[in-house]
């Protein structure tokens, strides 16, 4: 339980850093049969569906190294699908999706990871 909690502390950690740099929240876990999504934003007219990872030392690794491209394939049909429950078109909706590597104390924003 206790990794849960830490999980979700790096969430709201990372939906509050991203707000303060302009973005607005949409939604939090968001699961579909294909996957989740931690947390879906809006970047203006970009939707942005963000993957948190959280280490709590990388002793085994930064966490940006566990976000695998099969990881990033399942975060973009359950983003996909997502934006069709929104009607939205996801061939023509402005979409990315963008890593927060949560590194103990430090945070790091990758943009645009897949495409």
């Amino acid at each position: 339980m206790r990794t849960k909690k830490l999980g979700n502390q790096a969430e709201d950690r990372a939906r509050l850093f991203l707000q303060n740099h302009g973005l607005t929240f949409v939604a939090a876990n968001v699961y579909s049969r294909f996957g989740e999504l931690d947390l879906v934003m809006q970047d203006k007219s970009c939707w942005v569906a963000v993957e948190v990872k959280y280490r709590r030392s990388d002793q085994y690794g930064d966490a940006i190294e566990f976000v695998t491209p099969r990881k990033l394939a399942k975060i973009r049909i359950t983003f996909e699908q997502f934006l069709i429950k929104q009607g939205l078109n996801p061939a023509s909706t402005p979409m990315r999706i963008d890593v927060i590597a949560v590194n103990s104390s430090r945070l790091d924003w990758l943009q645009n990871v897949a495409q």
